[in-house]
């Protein structure tokens, strides 16, 4: 029960990590104009994303131009383009595969092994698809930190931190934690399993390479059993006697 409801906190998780995932990479406020020096005209702000540049004025709507060319952009955003795309694939995919190991749904029965491997692969899916989201994210964040306090640069040309950038940071924890419970979860059910006996190496068991084979009985021919005197301690009742007087056929043999 216990692990029910941690799977299902596991796929809310991961779910909200895809959709971060999913805003931060169509978002375009990655860098945003920072309104520094000599840079005081507030009333206009520039956003710069994956896909596209975007301006809004103060009293105009949002206006956004798709990228002329690929190999044109800054070789941060190249990747980043590449990764989040990876990161969508692969948390769509692991939350599909999750679906199907679930406890509560009926996809795979009779077999928790089976549903518990289901669950570690669809929870490593995820851990990819964290690791996808947070390199172009703490990559780009990195130069747009460099850049700012780079001397060479004048004011206008510094950008700062923007929306997207948080919200792909907080995606890759979602699916960090979601696949981790995944994982770790199934893992613990996996080391519960039957038990094991275990002999000790002092004990007299002993391992016989071949099963030993019934063999034919062989009658030894048995000893007849000699006579031994035996001592005893109860005195007998037959006593013998030399006699001094002489035998009567002694005297007989006097008389003649």
């Amino acid at each position: 029960m216990a692990n029910s409801a941690l799977e299902l906190v596991a796929l809310i998780l991961t779910l909200v990590g895809l959709i971060g995932a999913a805003a931060s990479t169509g978002m375009p406020m990655w860098r945003v104009t920072a309104f520094i020096g000599e840079n005081i005209i507030v009333f206009e702000t520039r956003f710069e994303g994956l896909w596209m540049n975007c301006y809004r004025q103060a009293d105009i709507r949002m206006q956004c131009k798709v990228y002329d060319s690929l190999l044109a952009l800054p070789p941060d955003l190249q990747a980043a383009r590449g990764l989040m795309c990876c990161s969508l694939a692969l948390g769509g995919l692991g939350l599909l595969i999750s679906l199907v190991g679930l406890q509560c749904t009926a996809c795979i029965q009779n077999n928790d092994r089976a549903k518990r491997l289901v669950l570690i692969i669809a929870g490593s899916l995820v851990l990819m698809a964290c690791i996808c989201v947070i390199i172009p994210v703490s990559w780009t964040g990195h130069v747009i930190i460099r850049d700012f306090y780079n001397p060479l640069l004048i004011d206008a040309q510094r950008r700062e931190l923007g929306e997207a950038l948080y919200i792909g940071w907080m995606a890759s924890a979602f699916f960090f934690a979601g696949g981790c419970i995944f994982i770790c979860c199934n893992l613990q059910s996996e080391e519960k399993g039957p038990a094991r006996y275990v002999y000790s190496r002092n004990s007299d068991y002993m391992a016989y390479p071949q099963p030993l084979q019934p063999q034919q009985m062989v009658l030894l021919p048995q000893q007849q059993p000699q006579f031994q005197p035996m001592l005893s301690r109860h005195p007998s009742t037959v006593y013998s006697y030399s006699s001094r007087q002489p035998s009567e056929r002694g005297w007989h043999i006097s008389e003649h």
